[in-house]
């Protein structure tokens, strides 16, 4: 059975009920309950992972990981990692091929963590990399949720400041949240069939022409509201032509412009050699 949805709408999310989790919520914020939590976290299958980090609203400036929370389906540990650092008890079991550590953009996640303390991740799936396979080309939590079980997850607590000294129960409930949605996506998917190679390909090419009319519609409006004459629809055919066509002149304006370069350089080598007249 294919998911009956490839690409959810903001319109159609918005009305949907929410749900979050509603198991046992554990902060982990001194370094005596770390042994406790890995011990329980390492009796598991598989465990769903997010990190959580203060946002930055300026450019170049990035935060270190301050929230590591890793959910089965009854429990979520919340690793206040400002307050503990990353325990070395951590950094083994995201080495710890044993159990599985289910992820979403993953590799972000623990790059972050590894910047903390150095490790080797082992048995760490990342479902944005699963869900092409399935026919959903949303690559949001939220949506990818919400096109597996037809209800959302809210993102309300997304730009808080993780750092703070004590985490609000909104906080608490929105972190255990996202690492449990990720558990019961990649629950979810494995009870699919990956679709044929062959079918993925033509509906990410009727999603790609979908997203295209679907700016130029709002382009169309936006000159039509300056009284101006919206141009052609090109297929979209037409307009990845017209991209390779200028990815290849760029090419060759490259080679031109080191054609130029090294002959210049050939130029100005032979003039410092040859004998300076008197």
């Amino acid at each position: 059975m294919n998911y009956p949805l490839h690409h959810i709408s903001k319109d159609l999310l918005q009305w949907m009920p929410v749900q979050a989790f509603e198991g046992e919520v554990i902060v982990v914020d001194k370094a005596e309950m770390v042994p406790d939590a890995v011990a329980y976290l390492r009796t598991q299958k598989r465990v769903g992972v997010d990190t959580e980090s203060r946002p930055s609203f300026k450019r170049g400036i990035h935060y270190p990981t301050a929230l590591v929370q890793i959910a089965s389906h009854e429990r979520c540990y919340l690793f206040r990692l400002t307050h503990i650092g990353m325990p070395q008890e951590l950094a083994d079991f995201f080495a710890d091929p044993e159990v599985c550590k289910v992820g979403l953009a993953f590799r972000d996640d623990i790059n972050g963590l590894r910047r903390r303390r150095e490790f080797t991740p082992a048995n760490c799936i990342d479902i944005q990399k699963l869900v092409p396979e399935y026919g959903i080309f949303d690559l949001g939590l939220q949506k990818i949720y919400a096109i597996c079980f037809g209800r959302k997850i809210s993102k309300s607590q997304q730009l808080t400041n993780w750092e703070n000294t004590h985490l609000t129960p909104e906080q608490a409930r929105y972190a255990s949240t996202d690492a449990w949605a990720t558990l019961l996506i990649y629950e979810d998917l494995m009870t699919h069939d990956p679709l044929p190679r062959e079918e993925v390909i033509s509906l990410q090419r009727e999603e790609k022409e979908r997203m295209i009319e679907h700016q130029q519609q709002i382009q169309d409006q936006r000159l039509i509201e300056q009284g101006l004459t919206p141009p052609p629809h090109l297929t979209l055919e037409e307009r990845e032509a017209h991209q390779a066509q200028k990815r290849r002149e760029a090419r060759k304006r490259k080679r031109h412009r080191k054609a130029a370069a090294k002959k210049a350089a050939v130029k100005t080598k032979a003039e410092a050699k040859a004998p300076k007249k008197n």
